[in-house]
């Protein structure tokens, strides 16, 4: 609301009266969580084009349509999210480039055109052009997964979603969640190096995402008394605790305890195990991590 105008300036100056309650809720959760598998199966797939290009090239149309499907799941939560989903044309028709949801949408937009190319030429069965696309496609998913860590770390007052860390997260949730979906997926199109490959990444990804999460846990508070306030939801009994610890185990220790049994026991079904609860868990983690600031009175 205008509180006063000042005539010699014309400027306005408004009350910036914090917003009670989550504003961000399960919604934007599933558009991360989506985007994660969306791009990170690209990611995925161009890494086992060149390595393993005889049994991953099977894989061309069905990661197409996972990336396709999950993208467009994220555009359409991203959509009911928005307070004025039927302004949303408004975005590309009156574009302020300084907004990151504009730039942001421009990309995925875009993302979606290209994985579109790409499904068409999977089923055409062309695949030199296939590959010529998915170049850009990958070059484009890496701005794509990292707008969101950008959107967040413009949040004011929420100083746990700091830039560094969160655009590291996104990457690394791309990579676990692309490596988990194409595990799965793969089936027995891959072989076992290329199993293990996979793996690798799973879970060097989830050792690292790990790292961070603990990093903050434990470090966190030192840095600003909103982060201690913040980190106060999961540490000591907080009402978060039990989810956020549910999702740390899920998502990053036992898969990467699986997938070190997966490798001396050469069982493909804990590897397969592995990438259930990683996927599964991963919505858990971006649901805390989103939640936990947001409770925060900001007064």
């Amino acid at each position: 609301m205008a509180h006063e105008i000042l005539a010699a300036t014309n400027a306005v100056v408004t009350l910036d009266v914090g917003i009670p309650g989550i504003v961000w809720p399960w919604l934007v959760t599933v558009n991360m969580w989506a985007k994660s598998i969306g791009t990170g199966a690209i990611f995925m797939l161009f890494i086992l084009l060149r390595m393993y290009p005889e049994q991953a090239g099977k894989l061309r149309l069905p990661t197409a349509l996972l990336a396709f499907v999950s993208i467009n799941i994220f555009l359409l939560f991203t959509l009911a999210d928005l307070h004025q989903p039927f302004r949303m044309w408004h975005i590309f028709v009156y574009s302020n480039w300084t907004s990151a949801i504009a730039i942001g949408s421009f990309m995925a937009s875009t993302f979606l055109g290209l994985l579109t190319l790409l499904a068409f030429f999977a089923y055409k069965k062309n695949y030199e052009t296939f590959d010529k696309v998915l170049l850009w496609t990958t070059i484009l998913a890496i701005p794509v997964t990292l707008y969101t860590a950008s959107l967040m770390a413009q949040c004011t007052a929420r100083e746990l979603w700091q830039m560094p860390a969160e655009s590291a997260q996104m990457i690394l949730a791309a990579l676990l969640a692309g490596s988990a979906a194409m595990i799965l997926l793969g089936g027995n199109s891959l072989n076992d190096e290329a199993k293990r490959t996979l793996g690798v990444i799973l879970g060097l990804s989830a050792l690292m995402a790990f790292i961070i999460y603990m990093s903050e846990y434990i470090f966190g508070p030192m840095k600003a008394e909103e982060i201690a306030a913040t980190i106060g939801y999961i540490k000591s009994g907080g009402e978060w605790s039990v989810a956020f610890w549910i999702g740390q185990w899920m998502t990053y220790i036992l898969p990467m305890l699986f997938i070190v049994l997966s490798r001396t026991s050469n069982s493909d079904s804990i590897l397969k195990l592995a990438a259930i609860l990683a996927l599964v868990g991963l919505a858990i983690v971006k649901h805390v991590w989103l939640v936990i600031p947001q409770l925060l009175p900001m007064s």
